[in-house]
């Protein structure tokens, strides 16, 4: 694992900054530019290159994202894809255009890569655009258009399986809130409705445990912090948060209650971003290989512009859990 001081370097900061960005500290008034170059320096040191050789492709690809570059630094599980896509485009000599959805009237490319979340419309103006077209990280089958994803049922199963055999029962969920950028249709969160499923069938189920937030840190401490100030004496002895980043923030909030993580509440995150690492105590996730889903982006998006596949296909990626701290 790169050290603070390894990320200080390539950032071309002090480790004092690195380490109050990586914990998303409230009170540290730095610029975006440089919040952006210590979390894709994290990523870049704890980048594994998954080469098959080398290959070149002509290609020029429309790079569509649904974050901007400040939201991206809110939950930097995008960014991190985002890097996966980008390296692997300039190790093939692929011509990359990040382009947003308004700027794609007159623009011409052998494809498209859309990497976020989007409704039918938006779904559709893509396709009409190019319809050598990629969704990544949003399920689109159903639409008619092929998708890359992460395989929720997996994930969920592996994080109950994991919980329960460390004898927990009464097990919460931080669930993510988000809307698409159009319509603002608020978009399922697959984790909770398999969470859900799961324990029903166990008769495991606390409706009382289960929050909702937008997918940030100060999101997560939020409702984190307003439930056990309601609740200060009954709380699930583990809680499952939809992603890192509200991970993070329910961390800050437990201890700031005095309760103690895992000893008190075990937290698991979702991501694995490099910031799971440095946090205190080190986040236990579920690891998205996310720099190889950029990478797997790339290559599915020229098969795509070069086989002319009859149907569209829907990939799905498989994760692992991965154990630290924060879990008893």
């Amino acid at each position: 694992m790169a050290t603070i001081k390894d990320i200080a370097s390539l950032a071309g900061v002090s480790p004092a900054t690195v380490s109050r960005v990586l914990n998303y500290d409230p009170d540290l008034s730095v610029g975006i530019q440089t919040k952006q170059k210590v979390f894709e320096a994290a990523e870049e040191l704890n980048y594994t290159k998954h080469k098959k050789g080398p290959k070149t492709a002509k290609a020029k690809i429309l790079f569509v994202q649904w974050y901007d570059e400040v939201e991206e630094l809110e939950d930097i599980y995008y960014l991190s894809i985002r890097l996966g896509i980008e390296k692997k485009a300039e190790e093939m000599r692929i011509e990359l255009v990040k382009r947003s959805m308004e700027e794609l009237d007159h623009e011409t490319a052998d494809g498209i890569l859309a990497l976020g979340k989007f409704d039918k419309a938006e779904a559709d103006f893509l396709f009409d655009k190019n319809p050598n077209l990629l969704f990544v990280d949003f399920d689109a089958l159903d639409l008619g258009y092929n998708s890359l994803v992460i395989d929720f049922q997996q994930s969920m199963s592996a994080v109950l399986t994991y919980l329960a055999q460390h004898g927990h029962q009464e097990i919460g969920i931080l669930a993510g809130e988000e809307y698409t950028r159009g319509s603002h249709e608020l978009l399922e969160d697959k984790r909770l409705t398999i969470f859900k499923e799961i324990l029903e069938q166990k008769d495991l189920l606390h409706e009382e445990y289960i929050l909702k937030a937008p997918f940030t840190v100060n999101s997560g401490y939020d409702v984190m912090k307003q439930f056990l100030s309601r609740q200060p004496q009954t709380f699930p002895t583990a809680f499952f948060a939809s992603s890192d980043a509200l991970a993070v923030g329910a961390l800050k909030a437990i201890q700031e209650v005095g309760l103690k993580v895992p000893e008190d509440i075990s937290v698991i995150g979702f991501n694995d971003i490099s910031v799971a690492k440095y946090v205190s105590p080190p986040l236990t996730t579920i690891k998205i290989h996310t720099e190889w889903m950029g990478e797997l982006a790339i290559e599915t998006i020229l098969s795509i512009i070069y086989e002319q596949a009859p149907i569209a296909r829907k990939i799905t990626i498989a994760t692992e859990l991965i154990e630290r701290a924060s879990t008893r």
